[in-house]
């Protein structure tokens, strides 16, 4: 079956808000859904505070955890943005993902606005496909 991510035009909005508040740093969260679909955002604190890599704040990253699992939702997606570079995985994003069941998704600036791409990581062989981003009318 072909992976997909489907996210509100709303949870979209949400995520910029905290990539564009994060800028010139990476900015990251968790999205918590069910399937490919997404139903709650949780922005983390990127605890490098760096343009180039993001580490997720440790207390928050467990507490986010935690309040997916409270609420019955699976790690759907892992974001981060590349505020100075392509909305593709880096060999860094490469070799840190921790999460390969879940999608990584990545945000970057294009013009005026962010492109948003979502991506599947294939730990064991260095390799990532990427999957439909569904953005859903209200």
């Amino acid at each position: 079956m072909e992976r997909s991510l489907r996210l509100s035009a709303k949870q979209k909005a949400i995520i910029l808000e905290h990539v564009v508040h994060c800028v010139p740093e990476e900015a990251c969260g968790l999205l918590g859904g069910c399937g490919s679909i997404v139903k709650r955002i949780i922005p983390v604190t990127n605890r490098l505070h760096s343009p180039v890599r993001f580490y997720m704040e440790p207390t928050e990253l467990l507490k986010a955890l935690e309040a997916l699992e409270e609420e019955g939702l699976e790690l759907v997606g892992i974001f981060h943005s590349h505020p100075h570079g392509p909305a593709v995985p880096s060999e860094t994003d490469l070799n840190e993902f921790a999460y390969p069941e879940s999608l990584m998704v990545i945000l970057s600036p294009q013009g005026k606005d962010w492109q948003l791409r979502a991506f599947e990581i294939d730990t064991e062989h260095h390799a990532f496909r990427e999957v439909d981003v569904v953005i859903e009318k209200e």
